[in-house]
């Protein structure tokens, strides 16, 4: 049937987009037929995550336009075409191509444009804004050119503007190379969303690692550098800043052109005025997302407001899509959520409601921490009694539980729902009415009936409510809610595999799958995601799939694992060879002692008794390990999933008190299980004597000697919920001892979840420790040869991690600080001597040396 109607769209933005999607999703009759005018030649694409687009995510990768969409023929994407003209008597739009085409409803949603401040020189060749994936492009030759000419030189950019995105295009430039020096002209970074104790923090942490702030101050002019190369900033407090480039990115303007000449009305700070309906003051013309000035108190008086965030798009896209389609929605302030949650330069930084007390009477609570580098508010009524707002900086953990409260009556004490091991809020505290999902308007209440039809997974949630489809903020809570409403929980891995952990280990080692890919293809859906592309690359490598940089498997990798060591606060990273059983000669000393002094590494010994060395570049990681491979070291796995250390006392050959030689079984089942990898790290000790001086009940394996044999002890760990491991057999001679340990592990890499110590993990069979004894001592599962075999097929398939790379030209070209400049050191890594180390530079900000009388003092600074 031939569409009734005309849906004419000028835009095809994230909230153009989101339009185009409500309408087609609604609209089962077809009665409309949608034409969208886009400027841009690419669809629409998701501009919360441009930055992205510098870590390798491609166009594609970011596009929101799905296949169906193309072939939907009542949708046609005229991309590369804008909109100059509209007759609104004969209603009719004509575009710069000179094409016409007739509508019966108009929906603006031109979006915004960047605002570059009309200081001289905001034109030369190396300015640019941060809009686009056309301005990254662009960002990314200019990047790339500099680079070539001034070779391993300091190259810098500067960036105006301290807000959401200023902070997003520095940490853009430190990836392509490039030392960000951000210009804010507020007194804080993100004044926007932070308020002044948040913004010292955030901006103490994103000076620590890397980049250079300048707050208070504004760009005056921009000049040629010396000789023609690169630009000059010259600010208002008269330091001039030397660049390769200038990136404007201090703020937007509402894309209000075409209204204008419309003769559309237009609010005091631009924005096409709109009512509760999003309709313009031309009943046929409506406007949505960044270019509309709304007002929700039913008048489009100049006093309409603008949004520069998605979520409140989202639902004007939403409140357009069903009045349309004769529904009577309107905008409410609860839909104008500004709250915002994101990870900035590493960050986590999150403002909602009334973050700035601006409400009569309202209170804050703070709770402050420099040394732990968190900042955490929440602003309440003027009788502490109902929820308001909140700041929080280094840790937006409790965002998800807290942003949904906002206007309902505070569950507890509000220092205590802040405060390090206070209370911890639940999806119990939340009324029906709490807006669980702000981008998409989801309250508490609709996930609840979506969970009672049969949501009863977060994939089905997703799905059905569309919470958790943007930022993804929301979705911890969406688990919560699921267990609050008695539902039990999928075990799946991710939204990608509805398998568990246990049960992809289980596909992989039957069915022989190698690559991620071909799991994903037969197994799964998607592209995957940060949470299943590491996992499986963990089960792979458990069983022994090569060299975890081979291939398809380097682009698994987490973090870590990515350079093998371990990335510090400030860009660097940590060597830790491996020092079996804590032994190690005088010779080994030495070479580790000459490889620290000559690449001006700090050194500690660490807990497990070996010796970690911090503050190697990327580029610096080969040459260390050649040094310590021909010193006779190998990795000591401190950056993977996999067995770190055996820990021991010195047993019967110094000690008068042991029984047993503990450093020889200690060094032997290091060796053993080196290499492990697992859903966790693992750790282990052995103890030649009751006195336990190797703490071996402490780990996830332990051993403490008796006068027959050996104790063995496990489920132990440290950390923030530390726990002692039980027993689970005693008095056992060295060979049954290792067998035994040999099963364990594997049963717990063969079944354990992601992430999953040993402690919980046996907490959560069926059965407990008593299970586990079964399984591993009786063989009531029958599958202790399955056991046995993949452990001595980890034995005899051992090989070392730094050597892989070594002997792999293809492997050791990864090693670099900047893809587009091998060998470049990273110049925003800085030291500063502290007790005759190198320590990072800010690394006392926030923290105090411990007083302990008089000549102590100086010691310790």
């Amino acid at each position: 049937m031939t569409p009734a109607k005309t849906l004419v769209v000028v835009g095809h933005g994230m909230v153009g987009h989101r339009l185009v999607e409500a309408m087609r999703g609604r609209d089962t009759a077809g009665t409309w037929r949608i034409v969208v005018f886009g400027a841009e030649t690419r669809p629409a694409y998701d501009r919360v995550a441009l930055s992205s687009y510098f870590e390798g995510v491609g166009a594609d990768e970011l596009s929101l336009v799905g296949p169906e969409v193309h072939a939907d023929e009542l949708v046609e994407l005229r991309l590369g075409e804008q909109v100059e003209q509209v007759d609104t008597e004969a209603r009719v739009v004509h575009t710069d191509l000179g094409a016409s085409v007739g509508y019966d409803a108009l929906v603006l949603a031109t979006g915004s444009y960047p605002f570059v401040p009309p200081v001289p020189g905001h034109d030369l060749r190396g300015c640019f804004v941060y809009r686009t994936l056309d301005d990254l492009d662009a960002i990314k030759a200019a990047a790339a050119e500099a680079v070539d000419r001034d070779g391993a030189g300091r190259r810098s950019g500067v960036v105006v503007g301290g807000g959401l995105l200023g902070l997003e295009a520095a940490r853009a430039l430190r990836l392509l190379g490039l030392s960000p020096q951000v210009v804010e002209i507020a007194p804080r970074l993100m004044p926007v969303q932070v308020d002044e104790g948040g913004g010292a923090l955030l901006c103490r942490l994103v000076s620590e690692l890397g980049v250079a702030v300048r707050t208070g101050v504004s760009v005056q002019r921009i000049e040629p550098g010396p000789r023609g190369r690169g630009l000059v900033a010259a600010l208002s407090d008269g330091v001039e800043l030397d660049a390769d480039m200038v990136v404007f990115s201090a703020g937007i303007r509402p894309e209000d052109g075409l209204a204008r000449r419309l003769g559309l009305p237009v609010g005091e700070r631009g924005g096409v005025l709109v009512n509760e309906h999003c309709r313009t003051a031309e009943d046929r013309i409506y406007a949505i997302g960044e270019c509309a000035a709304i007002s929700t108190d039913g008048s489009t008086g100049r006093a309409g407001r603008t949004y520069g965030l998605v979520a409140p798009g989202y639902a004007m896209a939403e409140v357009v899509a069903d009045r349309l389609l004769g529904g009577s929605a309107t905008i409410t302030e609860v839909d104008l959520d500004t709250s915002t949650k994101l990870k900035l330069l590493g960050v986590d930084v999150a403002s909602f409601g009334d973050a700035h007390a601006t409400t009569d009477g309202a209170l804050e609570v703070v709770v402050n921490d420099p040394v732990a580098g968190t900042y955490q508010k929440l602003v309440v009524s003027d009788d502490a009694s109902t929820l308001l707002g909140g700041v929080l900086v280094g840790d937006a953990s409790r965002y998800a539980t807290l942003r949904p409260l906002v206007g309902s009556a505070l569950p507890a004490d509000p220092v205590a729902m802040i405060a390090p091991g206070g209370v911890e809020v639940g999806a119990d505290a939340l009324p029906d009415s709490a807006q669980v999902c702000s981008c998409n308007a989801v309250t508490k209440g609709a996930l609840r009936q979506a969970i009672a039809g049969g949501a009863h997974d977060v994939p089905a949630l997703k799905g059905c409510t569309r919470a958790g489809t943007s930022c993804g903020s929301c979705v911890p809570m969406l688990k919560t809610l699921l267990a609050s409403e008695g539902v039990e929980v999928s075990k799946a891995l991710c939204e990608h595999f509805s398998h568990s952990r246990a049960e992809l280990f289980e596909i992989v080692a039957s069915a022989g799958v190698r690559t991620f890919s071909e799991l994903i293809e037969r197994h799964g859906t998607g592209r995957g995601c940060d949470i299943c592309k590491p996992a499986v690359a963990s089960i792979l490598a458990s069983l022994g799939s090569g060299h975890i940089h081979d291939g398809e498997q380097a682009t698994l990798q987490d973090t870590n694992d990515h350079f093998l060591a371990n990335l510090q606060r400030n860009g660097t990273y940590s060597v830790v060879p491996r020092i079996p059983g804590g032994e190690v000669t005088p010779e080994g000393l030495i070479a580790i002692g000459e490889v620290a002094r000559d690449f001006g590494l700090y050194t500690k010994i660490t807990g497990g008794q070996r010796i970690d060395m911090f503050g190697a570049r990327v580029e610096q990681l080969p040459a260390i390990w050649r040094r310590l491979v021909d010193a006779g070291f190998e990795s000591g796995h401190a950056y993977g999933k996999a067995l770190r250390t055996v820990k021991s006392c010195v047993g019967t050959d110094w000690c008068r008190y042991g029984v047993q030689d503990s450093v020889s079984l200690a060094v032997a089942l290091e060796l053993r299980y080196r290499g492990l990898r697992s859903p966790h790290k693992l750790k282990s000790g052995v103890s030649g004597c009751a006195r336990e001086c190797a703490e071996a009940r402490s780990k996830d394996f332990g051993v403490i000697a008796t006068e027959t044999g050996w104790n063995l002890y496990v489920g132990g760990n440290g950390g923030f919920s530390p726990r002692h491991a039980e027993l689970l057999a005693s008095d056992l001679d060295t060979e049954t001892l290792v067998r035994t340990i040999d099963r364990f592990l594997m049963f717990y890499i063969r079944t354990a979840d992601r992430l999953q110590r040993t402690a919980p993990w046996i907490e959560a069979l069926e059965g407990g420790l008593v299970h586990l004894r079964h399984v591993i001592m009786d063989d009531s599962l029958g599958i202790c040869a399955d056991l046995d075999a993949a452990m001595a097929k980890h034995v005899s398939g051992y090989f070392d991690e730094w050597r892989g790379v070594l002997e792999d030209p293809a492997k050791l070209a990864r090693f670099t600080s900047f893809v587009n400049a091998p060998g470049t050191p990273d110049p925003t890594i800085e030291f500063v001597d502290r007790r005759g180390q190198r320590v990072p530079v800010g690394h006392d900000r926030g923290s105090q040396p411990v007083l302990i009388a008089g000549p102590s003092l100086e010691a310790a600074r």
